[in-house]
């Protein structure tokens, strides 16, 4: 009879990775650790336990180990896998890419507004993943698929959300990368233009994040915390426009729209947030001119006014902390422009 094992986490992480941990029972006889694992991983195959143990993703006690290492009674084994958002074929695509660092280990790319980072259904093409497959097949044609986890996504930012992203591309820096994102050690500040004067100059945002019981392509706080997972958001205000405000956020934790989602929650949706209602005037009397003048950011705008600014990690290869800040786009900078032209033109009246 094979041995129970006691289960001390299951837990999932929407930066595309599942952390599953076990304690060996006393029963158990020695068992080579890519067998023991192949047999209580849902899904597995033997090659890709390998690989990951290979590229670091399996400990034993805290510690890397070989394929070889045979389990004993009481080892506790945390097995991260990568969560595939869509079992689809990647399709290589010739898409010009905001490469902003690049080296053997990895690469930070700036991604424009109106891309989707992975396919998924309705975006089989086209997406960020496209364009990096084509790019790193073109650097190594012998590159296998399997050998990284959908060549290297390690996080993701939504279709309209502009900004810093960071791929590996070795197995090794894919896992390296990915326990930083699990672990929330990986340093990210956002800025984002929202509905309202914040009452605070800055402040701390936490509530439990699942998907909202009705729509389930949007997400909502629990603050109960029974329901989703535990996310913290602090945000800092960066200028006040009377019915909008430009805040800086940090992201303690990184749920899927969390930024959206807690700001939503305290009466500050997101500017142009379609999905979560931000595409009205939520703040100042609705006449002529003035939603003639919110009608013209909105088409400056026209998306989530959100952008991923900075992103700071160790490097999986040198140990070493590495920053990287790009600039407000385009689209995001106008409407601030504007904004901060309407206000100075009202007090100036």
């Amino acid at each position: 009879m094979e041995p129970e094992l006691d289960i001390i986490s299951d837990e999932t992480t929407d930066d595309l990775y599942e952390r599953k941990s076990f304690k060996v029972d006393k029963g158990q006889e020695p068992l080579r650790i890519d067998k023991f694992a192949k047999m209580h991983l849902e899904g597995a195959t033997r090659n890709k336990v390998q690989n990951g143990i290979e590229a670091g993703f399996l400990t034993v006690n805290g510690k890397i180990v070989k394929s070889n290492y045979k389990v004993r009674p009481g080892d506790e084994i945390v097995f991260l896998s990568y969560i595939n958002p869509e079992h689809t074929e990647l399709k290589l695509e010739n898409i010009p890419l905001n490469i902003v660092y690049e080296d053997d280990a990895l690469l930070v790319i700036n991604k424009p507004p109106n891309m989707v980072v992975h396919p998924g259904v309705g975006n089989f093409t086209g997406t960020l993943l496209n364009g990096v497959a084509y790019h790193l097949k073109q650097q190594n044609p012998h590159l296998d698929e399997d050998s990284l986890p959908r060549f290297g996504l390690v996080h993701r930012i939504d279709k309209n959300t502009t900004g810093l992203i960071v791929l590996a591309k070795t197995g090794e820096a894919a896992a390296h990368l990915a326990k930083q994102f699990y672990n929330h050690t990986v340093s990210r500040k956002y800025v984002a233009l929202v509905w309202g004067d914040m009452e605070q100059d800055e402040g701390t945002i936490t509530g439990h994040i699942a998907r909202h019981k009705q729509y389930r392509k949007m997400f909502d706080v629990y603050p109960d915390g029974e329901i989703g997972k535990h996310a913290v958001t602090h945000y800092r205000v960066l200028e006040r426009f009377n019915y909008v405000t430009l805040v800086e956020c940090i992201l303690e934790t990184g749920r899927t729209h969390q930024i959206r989602v807690h700001m939503k929650h305290i009466g500050h949706t997101l500017f142009n947030d379609f999905e979560y209602g931000g595409d009205k005037i939520l703040k100042g009397t609705i006449y002529t001119r003035y939603k003639q003048f919110v009608d013209n950011c909105f088409e400056a705008c026209p998306r989530c006014a959100l952008h991923a600014k900075t992103l700071g990690f160790i490097h999986p290869t040198t140990g070493k902390e590495i920053f990287f800040e790009s600039a407000l786009p385009d689209d995001m900078e106008k409407v601030i422009a504007k904004w901060r032209s309407y206000i100075g033109n009202r007090n100036e009246n």
